[in-house]
């Protein structure tokens, strides 16, 4: 079964004891606009971001989807900057983000984590997309204010991110470097 898994880019050794899907996972740049995300794949990708740990199992997290040929799609794609409208086009599946911070419209909390909580559940949508052999790419390049206009979010939610999913039209950039392990323990901390 590992033998079906994604290997990472060519000429990059997968570390050892690391799961394929992560070695392998990368943010394209290009989709393949024949990259078809069906309704089966789609439920896949909500159903692992709705398994997702979250602080009291409040499950803040909240999406709102549009793919080529459905009236949202239009929608969303008029919101986008022009740096990601040349890739995010051609994606399968455009995923809007939303995270629960407030109690309706008061301003309680819903819960302080609501964010931290909706980047485990994209995380675990991002996984589930490699695993179908999806890519994804999560960006911020879009109009926040329009786009909340055009969607109306309900009371006390707030679209965070969009995460673009499809079949990728290009390769991991060779230069694809992540800090060491060494420098996560260190850097954030300025006394010893």
């Amino acid at each position: 079964m590992l033998d079906d898994l994604p290997r990472p880019e060519p000429g990059r050794p997968l570390p050892p004891g690391l799961h394929p899907l992560l070695a392998g996972r990368f943010s394209p740049y290009r989709f393949d606009p024949s990259g078809v995300v069906d309704d089966h794949a789609l439920e896949l990708l909500l159903e692992a971001a709705r398994w997702a740990p979250s602080a009291g199992n409040s499950q803040p997290w909240g999406f709102r989807t549009a793919r080529p040929g459905e009236a949202d799609h239009a929608r969303v794609l008029r919101h986008l900057a022009p740096s990601s409208a040349r890739w995010a086009t051609d994606a399968g599946l455009l995923i809007v983000a939303l995270t629960r911070r407030t109690v309706d419209d008061s301003a309680l909390l819903y819960s302080e984590f609501a964010d931290y909580d909706l980047g485990q559940a994209v995380a675990h949508l991002t996984l589930q997309a490699e695993a179908l052999g999806l890519a994804s790419h999560q960006f911020r390049a879009f109009d926040l204010d329009a786009l909340t206009a055009e969607f109306r979010p309900a009371p006390g939610w707030a679209i965070v991110s969009m995460i673009a999913v499809g079949r990728a039209a290009d390769e991991p950039s060779p230069a694809r470097d992540r800090r060491s392990t060494g420098d996560l323990r260190a850097a954030p901390w300025t006394h010893p």
